[in-house]
């Protein structure tokens, strides 16, 4: 089942009038909750999911700073995974066994101590990978704190390339 998301911006600058989202937020959070336990670990949430495109968030916790009062790698690195995942499951549906294969991460500047947001895209999907690439913020924060690249592996019983 599709979702319809009007007034996205394509590569070319023009907006396309329906583009569907194959994985729905809430059919996400719960494959996150029932099968990506770092996701209610963590308490990541899904802000919005359109096709090739996904926001989330991670609320801030104590728990997530380092020594030095920072927001560590791992939950960054985690969030980030999880946005391109459902970036990927809007272009395919949702398949279970959509892999990361590559993770790439490049701290820009030090996480303030609050939500950080991850905004997702695919940039480009093919029949048996996808690529694209992570920003991540701290909350109201203009510059962001990291930069992901990303890959993952797309099951050949399951591509779905338009």
């Amino acid at each position: 089942m599709g979702y319809a998301v009007s007034g996205l911006a394509t590569s070319t600058g023009k907006a396309e009038e329906s583009i569907m989202s194959l994985i729905s937020v809430e059919e996400f959070e719960r494959l996150g909750r029932e099968k990506v336990y770092v996701v209610a670990q963590f308490g990541f949430k899904a802000e919005y999911i359109e096709h090739g495109r996904a926001k989330m968030r991670a609320p801030f916790r104590q728990e997530f700073l380092r020594p030095g009062g920072t927001v560590s790698g791992p939950v960054l690195m985690s969030l980030a995974d999880y946005a391109m995942y459902a970036a990927v499951l809007s272009m395919i549906g949702p398949v279970e066994m959509a892999v990361t294969i590559n993770l790439n991460i490049n701290f820009l500047k030090r996480p303030a101590p609050k939500d950080v947001i991850a905004d997702a895209r695919i940039i480009k999907l093919g029949k048996r990978l996808a690529v694209g690439e992570v920003s991540l913020f701290s909350e109201g924060e203009e510059d962001p704190i990291a930069h992901v690249t990303s890959t993952y592996s797309i099951p050949p019983d399951h591509v779905q390339v338009e």
